[in-house]
């Protein structure tokens, strides 16, 4: 319903991953389509837990921009801000995966139909029922689209939403020669809510003490939450410090485990109807904070068992047996 908060907009890139198949010795290697993208992802984490989730982003006219169309609408994700373009393709991802489900990634992009949405692409009432705005880092890569990312994380703000920023990393998607981080900390002073890897972490502090890096975010952000594959979460407000535990599962493919774990968390607030205004309180309060970190941990973990971006996003009653489980 118009004006009625409960949306979870995901804003940036969708693209095709192909993931590498074993092949035997002397035999070519097979790629399995799969659509993906980190803030897709998240859209369609958040559907498969029951969440109102949308996508808002540039797809190419092209086979693989249908297919992302289409994954997206059966997935459950409102596609209705989404923008077609014949400028440019869509962007492709190749995948390979070592013996513990780890990934690598070789891109294909620029040039891309997501790094071609401009500020004129949001609707007139792009925020009007967004509780949340989330979006990475891989829409900062070229000026267009960080100029584009910036203004909307900088609308949604004004306009009451949450805005979650997760690094997402990816050094290969930016220029040869750039240097990501004052872009990146722009965007950072733009969010609530920050995720980061353990690695995005040392990356930011550079020569210098994490703790600084940490105080930084902090200085505009409520909330800073930092994963670390299978060791416990390390997460921060402005008030108080701690870690929360992970989950223990048989790991095939790690591609999307954290947009699974961004998707837990978007989804476990809005669930418990906290806003921004509440986001700071809500982790400094010890059940509850306990309790969104708890769906975040399950959700990304459940999601590393499964192949797949998209169809690895876990259903909540895949989420609520684990924390079940481990109770």
């Amino acid at each position: 319903m118009e004006g009625t908060r409960g949306t979870i907009a995901c804003f940036g890139e969708a693209l095709i991953d192909f993931r590498a198949e074993p092949a035997a010795a002397g035999q070519a290697r097979r790629f399995v389509e799969q659509p993906g993208g980190a803030p897709a992802n998240v859209a369609v984490g958040v559907a498969a837990l029951g969440g109102t989730a949308r996508f808002v982003g540039m797809l190419a006219q092209d086979m693989f921009g249908d297919t992302l169309e289409a994954a997206l609408r059966r997935h459950g994700v409102d596609t209705s801000q989404v923008r077609r373009t014949d400028a440019a393709p869509t962007a492709l991802a190749f995948v390979s995966l070592a013996d513990d489900g780890e990934r690598s990634f070789s891109f294909y992009r620029p040039p891309a139909a997501d790094l071609l949405f401009t500020e004129r692409d949001f609707a007139d009432a792009a925020f009007a029922d967004v509780t949340a705005l989330h979006a990475c880092s891989n829409s900062l890569t070229e000026p267009a689209i960080a100029q584009a990312t910036l203004h909307g994380m900088a609308r949604a703000a004004r306009e009451g939403a949450l805005v979650s920023f997760d690094l997402n990393l990816r050094p290969a998607l930016w220029r040869a020669g750039t240097d990501p981080t004052p872009t990146l900390w722009r965007a950072l002073a733009q969010a609530g809510l920050v995720k980061l890897s353990a690695e995005e972490l040392t990356f930011l502090a550079g020569d210098g003490d994490p703790a600084a890096a940490v105080a930084r975010i902090l200085q505009t952000a409520s909330v800073l939450v930092v994963t670390d594959g299978a060791a416990p979460i390390r997460w921060w407000t402005r008030t108080d410090a701690g870690t929360a535990p992970t989950f223990a599962v048989c790991a095939v493919d790690t591609t999307a485990a954290g947009d699974a774990f961004v998707a837990g968390l978007l989804w476990r607030l809005a669930d418990r109807a906290v806003d921004a205004g509440a986001l700071g309180a809500a982790f400094d309060t010890p059940a509850l904070r306990a309790d969104l970190l708890a769906h975040a941990a399950a959700t990304g973990a459940l999601a590393t068992t499964r192949h797949g971006a998209f169809d690895a996003m876990p259903a909540r009653d895949a989420v609520d047996r684990l924390l079940e489980t481990a109770q």
